[in-house]
């Protein structure tokens, strides 16, 4: 491709897009604070950035991929940050799960500088971002949306079109990751109990898949619990704070539900129990416990 890609943070998911987008062609720069990460992708083709301006200033477009809305607002508008290293005109799209309103302002803001945002989070772990079949729930004017339909495809081909409006595709995401987290602590509860009861888990489990209580990030994180792996793919923090959101999401419209709380006080609790830093299949331990 004659244009680069820039990307922002290549952690499990940005890592993914990137090496994915580097296989088909594309050019990427890369920034990261953790510069191993940055390395692995530059042995690959990638070329490094020392700061996300450097990163988004010779590229059609920045993707953000980093963790949470502070370090969203540090990229783009922070000391190096992208906003001020970028045309007018310049694209950013925003991957990282957060909050509508905060989508909505980096939106706003971004535009009153003549730059363009889509609203793209994603879902699906880092093997389908490298393999480029995760999903993208993409909300941003029909134009844009268009104007970067390439990219878009090669990143995904699960791409959801929500809306034209920043802000929808993060009420998407939250509202998909909330039904992941009730169905994961779902999961880790009913093993648990099917360990209490003394029943093996392995083919309880193979029941369970083949079956009415099937889910597959149940199916996912209990195959790890079982065989005692917590190594982290998603950080119990991620579905904490995706969880905590969403619940955010349904009060500020006047919804209220049962299992949507529970699960987000369940991972509140395993972060308080010291489990923050593992794989969430670590749920099933707090149950254990």
């Amino acid at each position: 491709m004659t244009q680069s890609v820039a990307i922002v943070g290549t952690g499990n998911m940005g890592g993914g897009m990137a090496a994915n987008l580097l296989s088909q062609g594309w050019g990427v720069r890369v920034h990261d604070i953790d510069r191993a990460k940055v390395d692995a992708l530059v042995a690959h083709g990638a070329v490094a950035a020392a700061t996300p301006g450097e990163c988004a200033a010779a590229s059609a477009l920045t993707i953000v991929c980093v963790v949470d809305a502070a370090q969203t607002g540090d990229v783009l508008f922070g000391a190096g940050g992208v906003a001020a290293a970028v045309p007018a005109g310049h694209t950013v799209m925003l991957c990282p799960t957060l909050s509508p309103q905060d989508v909505e302002s980096f939106s706003q803001r971004l535009a009153g500088m003549g730059l363009q945002a889509i609203d793209a989070p994603m879902s699906g772990g880092p093997a389908r971002a490298r393999d480029g079949t995760m999903s993208l729930m993409v909300a941003c004017a029909d134009a844009v949306f268009h104007q970067h339909g390439s990219l878009i495809n090669t990143l995904s081909s699960r791409v959801f079109r929500i809306s034209q409006q920043p802000g929808d595709g993060a009420r998407t995401k939250l509202v998909n990751n909330l039904l992941a987290g009730i169905n994961l602590v779902g999961a880790a509860e009913v093993l648990a109990l099917a360990a209490r009861m003394g029943l093996d888990l392995e083919r309880t489990l193979d029941v369970i898949e083949q079956s009415s209580g099937q889910s597959w990030i149940g199916s996912d994180r209990m195959r790890r619990a079982i065989a005692g792996d917590y190594a982290p793919r998603a950080h119990v923090t991620l579905l904490q704070k995706d969880t905590r959101l969403a619940m955010q999401a349904a009060q500020a419209v006047g919804f209220e539900g049962p299992l949507g709380a529970a699960a987000r006080d369940t991972f509140a609790r395993a972060a308080a129990a010291g489990l923050d830093g593992l794989d969430d299949a670590a749920i099933y331990q707090l149950f254990k416990r």
